[in-house]
């Protein structure tokens, strides 16, 4: 598959996975974060603004993969 078409999927797919994930972060917040002090409610917000992107490193790695018989 060439590089090109790694990018589209990609970018789809992350566009899809950052949508889902911004659905259940403000889904789960309100639950866990009803009575937290304020201390808890940012750690949780720095937390979950952070994480979203470890689970994309290895489709950004996978995107940017050279193709057999591929220059740059």
């Amino acid at each position: 598959m060439r590089r090109r078409q790694r990018k589209l999927i990609g970018t789809v797919a992350m566009l899809v996975f950052v949508v889902f994930y911004a659905m259940i972060v403000t889904a789960i917040a309100p639950r866990i974060l009803l009575e937290g002090s304020k201390f808890w409610q940012m750690t949780f917000y720095v937390v979950a603004g952070l994480a979203w992107g470890i689970p994309l490193f290895p489709l950004i790695k996978w995107m940017e993969r050279r193709g057999e018989g591929e220059l740059d």
